[in-house]
């Protein structure tokens, strides 16, 4: 099974019926999944923090979201991360799709993606990144598991290992 079906599996199985986003063409592989399933709402954001406030406010009513980002706009999600999901321990599972590794072409992609899981540590947000399909059921399955039982948020990082490189055109 493709990683992005295993995903989309692992939200139904855990009864995420939500999920927020700014577009990216790593998890797009997902959102696209999702937005074709009448069982899911997916809903998208014009800024990274914006996204964060959804899925929190998804939480507050009752439900569960996930939230979808690519890793040049994690930084807009910092404050929100730790002012709102973390401060009020909302648990969110976070799919963050990392440019800037290996066969990146964008080089401005580099700077930003390096410091993630740092500052993820520094926010105390557990996160994993699967490097082969075998191990996405168990990582995203542990993760939303892991999410909801602490009540905190935990990331989930998509490498070019897994999910491909996104390479320029000529």
């Amino acid at each position: 099974m493709h990683w992005s079906d295993v995903v989309v599996e692992s939200l139904r199985e855990h009864e995420v019926w939500h999920a927020t986003y700014v577009p990216d063409a790593i998890n797009w592989q997902v959102l696209s999944k999702l937005e074709a399933d009448s069982a899911f709402t997916v809903i998208p954001a014009s800024r990274e923090e914006e996204a964060v406030g959804i899925a929190a406010g998804i939480y507050a009513a009752g439900g569960r979201a996930a939230m979808f980002m690519q890793s040049s706009g994690f930084g807009n999600t910092i404050n929100a991360l730790a002012q709102l999901l973390t401060g009020y321990r909302i648990p969110v599972p976070l799919f963050i799709g990392m440019r800037g590794g290996l066969s990146e072409f964008n080089e401005v992609q580099v700077p930003s993606a390096r410091p993630i899981p740092a500052i993820l540590d520094t926010l105390h947000i557990q996160h994993y990144a699967p490097e082969r399909e075998d191990e996405v059921q168990k990582y995203v399955d542990g993760a939303i598991e892991l999410a909801y039982a602490s009540r905190m948020p935990v990331a989930i990082l998509w490498y070019a290992q897994l999910v491909g490189a996104k390479r320029a055109t000529s």
